[in-house]
């Protein structure tokens, strides 16, 4: 390479040797960072050892290779000139890149970095206190030691002044609207900056998964549920159930709110935020007040964990709250898409339970990037594209040979 840079399939191979040694649960860097994560999160070692398994396990050199390849048209592109579309072209690296991590979501940094990485960028990303990222850095440093000054993890105050963002050609943020406004102040005016929002993820019943295999829906549309608390942007808040199947609607939010329940022994809430806790009761207890007067039905266990709503209506928003989902029965897919669009919800995922067109049709009109299977939905693909964004494309730039 004339940049003097690694080629990039030595680089994915060292990517993807990290991953897959941070993909053994007794990994010594692994089991240090589990505890941090939870002390950190509040999150039980279960569900932040499923997180972790979903992560690393993704990150292979198939997966890889395929996803730069199919957005770049090829890996050679990020080596040297090659044809496409007609034209001599070559992926340059763009620049600085910094990755501000999510308060929440677990490792959420690491995909981004590892294929502004794979991009031949110099990556800073801000850590958690956890220092999950730099654990996992200081393992690929061990398969590839030349990426030493071209990658970093530290953690700093979102808000000190020290941090100049403005050294960055690209800074990926993850966070509420006002962080992300405040991070883009920060940036240089011609930096790329590539925000990723709070967003939600509905699913969807048709009324023919209703003459199937209910149990198993209804438990992994369960996990779904109740995986990270419901804070993520792939967490099932809101699910919309056809009528007219073999079982009722309010049949189906009943088998949910068992097997919630039953998910909450495999997958425990965090109880670290008292705020929460008495938020979640509050949104119970409201439920069991419009219940009392006629209006839907609210489910729950002794210990809060879980709140599950059934609502005929479609003036009730969903309770962005942990563990709490809302189920309502619709006639088609049109009104779920109406729903979200009344509410103004921003999609990141549907779950459905058929690929039928007109299913399809609704969640892409919702706004959402991926249509996931029910228990698929927390745990996509490498190549799925985040927030509808691409993986790699965002981290290069591109130049021409027209001699």
């Amino acid at each position: 390479m004339t940049t003097g840079r690694r080629p990039v399939r030595s680089v994915i191979r060292a990517v993807s040797d990290a991953a897959r040694r941070w993909s053994d649960g007794d990994f010594p860097p692994r089991v240090r960072t589990l505890a941090a994560v939870s002390r950190r999160t509040g999150y039980s070692s279960p569900v932040a050892e499923y997180a972790l398994d979903r992560l690393f396990s993704s990150i292979s050199n198939d997966a890889l290779v395929a996803t730069i390849a199919g957005e770049l048209g090829s890996l050679d592109a990020l080596d040297g000139f090659v044809d496409r579309n007609g034209m001599r072209v070559r992926a340059l690296p763009a620049g600085r890149t910094c990755i501000i991590s999510s308060r929440t979501t677990i490792g959420v940094a690491i995909v981004p970095a590892v294929f502004a990485i794979c991009a031949g960028c110099d990556v800073m990303v801000k850590d958690r206190e956890d220092h999950m990222v730099d654990a996992f850095f200081r393992t690929l440093l061990e398969e590839l030691p030349d990426l030493s000054q071209r990658i970093a993890a530290q953690t700093w105050d979102g808000f000190a002044s020290e941090r100049d963002l403005r050294d960055f050609d690209t800074v990926v943020a993850f966070g509420d609207r006002t962080s992300l406004e405040t991070i883009r102040a920060l940036c240089a005016a011609e930096s790329r900056f590539i925000a990723y929002g709070p967003r939600t993820s509905a699913g969807y019943v048709a009324r023919e998964s209703l003459e199937g295999d209910v149990e198993a829906l209804v438990r992994e549309a369960a996990r779904d549920a109740v995986l990270y608390d419901t804070e993520g942007c792939l967490s099932l808040r809101t699910i919309f159930v056809e009528r007219g199947g073999a079982i009722s609607p309010e049949d189906f939010f009943s088998a949910l709110a068992r097997e919630m329940e039953r998910a909450a022994v495999e997958f425990p809430p965090s109880r670290n935020d008292p705020a929460a806790i008495a938020a979640v009761a509050a949104a119970h207890d409201l439920g069991a007040f419009r219940a009392a007067n006629g209006q839907g039905t609210v489910r729950t266990d002794a210990a809060r964990s879980y709140v599950a709503v059934f609502d005929g209506g479609f003036e009730r928003a969903p309770d962005f709250l942990p563990r709490t989902v809302a189920v309502f029965p619709v006639d088609a897919p049109s009104q779920a898409a109406d729903y979200l669009r009344q509410h103004a919800l921003p999609i990141e995922a549907w779950s459905a339970s058929s690929q039928r067109a007109d299913i399809v049709d609704a969640a892409i009109a919702s706004g959402a990037a991926r249509v996931a299977a029910f228990g698929a939905l927390q745990n996509p693909p490498l190549s799925t594209p985040h927030g509808g964004r691409p993986r790699i494309a965002e981290f290069v730039r591109w130049v021409s040979d027209e001699r």
